[in-house]
């Protein structure tokens, strides 16, 4: 009897065999092994260090490679009211609901860049990008400073719309971010800062300029009227506690055609406010930084303290800082913003039409690109817009005793 017998393949034909068998491997162990390789091996981005401010705006000369460790992505959209807390002053139930968005710093590794380079809705940031000269104590300690400066300008803008007498108590003028001068093509990147990132952080208490004290953010705009764009000023501040001081060159604010003079940073908004005798205002924010949810603050705490439906029983995101005269200001992130909206299903979003008026890598158009239909984002200059945004998706219209003057 002939039997069919099983042979070893031979060499010829069986060679590929390892190392197919090895690749196989490789495919299947690559992804854990890129997810502990840090992101800072291997990617790098540049930062501009010294401009030419001859010209306007000042062009960028010098550039430093720094690697890229964090990225800036979306964290969550979640409900406003829950966390206000309103006694001594009248308040009427509410229909629609207000978000507020948050978004989140994280380190990456090597397969978080792999997988979300091409992400519009991520940012990637060096170091230097996410703390500056800080430590991470410092950093929290500064967002922390500007939501305290969000939630007391809501409470501010909010009670006297409703017809509260409240008053304000000026406060020091500090650092919040540098300006970006240019934006990458895609929006989601700052290529240079204003010359004035050479000298000041997040954070610093300015003191004095050009020998002229500083009391408060007010005495700041006096003093650079008589200064031309250009003009070199001396700095004293304040980092950490410890005096220091130093020379910047002024600039034009961008996209002015009044060539006003400015440093090149936004101040933080350090003005406390006094309530009325009985009337208490909590907003619990828990360990969230950052002042871009005064707007959402201040229309929620509106809502509350007046009668009508504000949202038209609609769940409205929004985004975007309040000052004292009720005009909405820029905020980092928007693209990752935007994403975190779309996520948790709301439909409408109210961001800053400032993202397109003051150089920030994120603007409304990017914003749009990353979510799509799927959102409908509606810029908005001014409590009084914003007021009237609510009203043309159905909200009822607002009868407010006084909105700040803009």
């Amino acid at each position: 009897m002939l039997g069919v017998g099983v042979h070893r393949p031979s060499g010829i034909h069986g060679w590929w065999a390892a190392p197919l068998a090895a690749i196989g491997v490789l495919v299947a162990v690559a992804p854990l092994v890129l997810s502990f390789v840090p992101s800072s091996a291997a990617v790098h981005k540049s930062r501009c260090t010294a401009y030419d401010t001859s010209v306007n705006p000042p062009v960028c000369t010098a550039r430093v490679d720094e690697a890229i460790e964090y990225a800036l992505v979306p964290a969550d959209a979640e409900q406003v009211e829950p966390r206000l807390s309103i006694n001594g002053a009248t308040t009427y139930d509410t229909k629609g609901r207000i978000y507020f968005v948050t978004i989140t710093e994280p380190k990456i590794s090597l397969l978080d860049w792999l997988v979300t380079r091409d992400d519009a809705a991520a940012r990637f940031l060096s170091h230097h990008d996410k703390y500056g000269d800080q430590t991470a104590q410092q950093l929290t300690q500064s967002g922390q400073q500007q939501m305290r400066s969000a939630k007391d300008n809501a409470v501010y803008v909010a009670l006297k719309a409703a017809g509260y007498p409240v008053e304000l108590k000026p406060g020091d003028v500090v650092v919040d971010f540098l300006l970006c001068l240019k934006a990458n093509e895609a929006g989601t990147e700052c290529e240079q800062f204003s010359p004035a990132d050479k000298l000041l952080n997040p954070g610093d208490h300015l003191t004095a300029v050009d020998g002229t004290p500083l009391k408060t953010v007010d005495d700041l705009p006096p003093i650079l009227k008589g200064i031309s764009p250009g003009t070199s000023v001396e700095i004293e501040f304040t980092r950490n506690g410890t005096p220091m001081k130093g020379t910047i060159e002024t600039i034009a604010a961008p996209n002015e055609q009044t060539q006003r003079t400015i440093i090149g940073f936004r101040p933080i908004d350090t003005t406390t406010v006094e309530l009325p005798d009985g009337i208490n205002v909590q907003i619990n924010t828990d360990l969230i930084g950052g002042p871009s949810a005064g707007l959402a603050f201040t229309l929620t705490l509106i809502d509350q303290l007046t009668e009508g439906d504000l949202m038209g029983g609609k769940k409205v995101a929004v985004t975007g800082t309040i000052d004292l005269n009720g005009n909405v200001g820029a905020i980092g992130g928007l693209n990752s913003k935007a994403s975190a909206v779309q996520q948790v299903g709301v439909k409408y979003f109210l961001v800053p039409a400032a993202q397109d008026q003051q150089g920030w890598p994120d603007t409304v158009a990017a914003a749009r690109k990353v979510v799509g239909n799927d959102v409908q984002i509606i810029p908005v200059a001014t409590l009084q817009e914003a007021l009237d945004a609510l009203v043309r998706i159905g909200g009822d219209p607002v009868k407010l005793a006084t909105l700040p003057a803009t």
